[in-house]
């Protein structure tokens, strides 16, 4: 077998750049095109100057169908409504798509996943890194040996410029949670305090939101009990770790089946 062909979607931004440079760097696998909207600053500019990996003599492109028909893979962070997009386009051309976008709705969720049913090999994650993932696994397991007499919140701090809240990751670690107490997540998440809010409810996932400055992701989740406090972490320091994540997650779906799957199918962690 040749070399996997990645294309990515939203090539020319700061995730985009790094997953070039991942692509490029990575044995078994080759960029074959990267797409960007028509009035994109970009289009037209070599991907490899893009990502500051020498001229690689492939240009940004606007056709997205076209991307798909070349490349075995594509890996997509941009934005829901781009990502449902391209998860048809998945599903229509019968390839790998690899998305870590995050701040889905429920029912635009629903779209993407729709399409692993129709012939897509869709690998979706809130968070593409091994630590994240490790963290959730752990997560799930404190939660189900520790009874409601430990409340657990889930704090995450991001970077000025992200733009949903809660993070995918963090939903990611209070679902973790829910799973592992075995309740309704939607049912317990408290997503937001502010004012005279009465005390707080027992068995309740809180949330804690804070923005500022370039931090790329720092996650934790506390279990809360009288006299003493559970906390596990994770921080991530450069963004090459979610880039490093999916591009071995389009590796592992090569010669799936069509479906659904998550991070935990790739690394192996699930139950």
């Amino acid at each position: 077998m040749g070399e996997m062909k990645i294309g990515i979607v939203g090539c020319a931004g700061r995730m985009g750049r790094m997953l070039i440079k991942q692509v490029s760097e990575t044995e078994g696998c080759h960029v074959c095109g990267g797409t960007e909207p028509e009035k994109s600053p970009f289009v037209g500019q070599d991907l490899g100057d893009l990502a500051g990996i020498g001229t690689a003599g492939i240009t940004v492109e606007t056709d997205t169908v076209s991307l798909f028909e070349k490349a075995d893979a594509v890996i997509d962070f941009t934005a829901p409504i781009a990502t449902i997009r391209h998860a048809e386009i998945a599903a229509e051309t019968g390839k790998i798509l690899v998305i870590g976008t995050t701040g889905l709705t429920n029912e635009e969720q629903a779209k993407v996943t729709a399409t692993g049913n129709q012939g897509a090999v869709i690998v979706q994650g809130a968070n593409m890194s091994l630590g994240v993932n490790l963290l959730a696994q752990l997560t799930k397991k404190v939660s189900a040996i520790l009874d409601e007499d430990f409340d657990i919140e889930v704090l995450e701090m991001h970077h000025r410029h992200k733009v949903d809240a809660p993070s995918g990751t963090a939903l990611l670690l209070g679902k973790a949670a829910a799973e592992g107490r075995e309740v309704d997540h939607d049912a317990v998440a408290d997503r937001g305090r502010d004012g005279i809010t009465g005390a707080r409810k027992r068995g309740d996932i809180g949330y804690a939101v804070l923005r500022g400055g370039n931090v790329v992701g720092d996650h934790s989740v506390l279990f809360a009990a009288e006299n003493e406090i559970i906390e596990i972490s994770h921080k991530a320091g450069d963004r090459a770790i979610f880039a490093r994540g999916a591009v071995r997650a389009a590796l592992w779906a090569n010669g799936k089946t069509a479906g659904n799957y998550d991070m935990m199918d790739v690394l192996g962690l699930g139950d």
